[in-house]
């Protein structure tokens, strides 16, 4: 599964770098993490029923940092 994950973004990346013409590319890391993270965090908090003390175990993170997450993403229920 992390091979073809992995070999997504490498096409995506290559994708993102030949269609350009020529402007010069800025940011990419924000956008990777952007575009992956919050699809993530949506899969995951649905396969967790919403219960974010479960999908921050499953992200192998703390609640906070889920929390804080969510928030950034406007994903919280609470936002």
């Amino acid at each position: 599964m992390s091979t073809e994950l992995a070999d997504c973004v490498r096409r995506t990346l290559n994708r993102y770098f030949r269609d350009l013409d020529g402007e010069a590319p800025h940011a990419i890391y924000d956008m990777v993490v952007a575009c992956v993270e919050k699809p993530m965090l949506e899969v995951v908090m649905k396969q967790a029923a919403g219960n974010q003390t479960v999908a921050a175990e499953m992200l192998g993170m703390s609640r906070s940092t889920l929390r804080r997450k969510l928030a950034q993403y406007h994903l919280d229920p609470s936002c």
